[in-house]
């Protein structure tokens, strides 16, 4: 899959999980957290990021952004 391009920006179409973080480890990131679900819906939850204030004030900073179009989801 080596000439498959990655262009970002929003789409409708899910991703594969193993292609978002494979983006993720290649980005170069200070901190992480980790939201998802398995096969069989369980919930996963792991950070870099010790403070659980800061682990919320990411996620909602960035929810924000994702509500707003700033992800180009227009």
């Amino acid at each position: 899959m080596s000439n498959v391009v990655n262009l970002g920006g929003a789409t409708r179409l899910d991703i594969p999980a193993e292609r978002v973080l494979n983006a993720a480890l290649e980005a170069d990131l200070s901190e992480v957290v980790i939201l998802g679900r398995d096969q069989e819906g369980n919930e996963y939850f792991a950070s870099s990021i010790a403070d659980g204030a800061d682990v919320v004030w990411l996620a909602d900073r960035l929810k924000f952004k994702l509500i707003s179009g700033e992800y180009g989801d227009d």
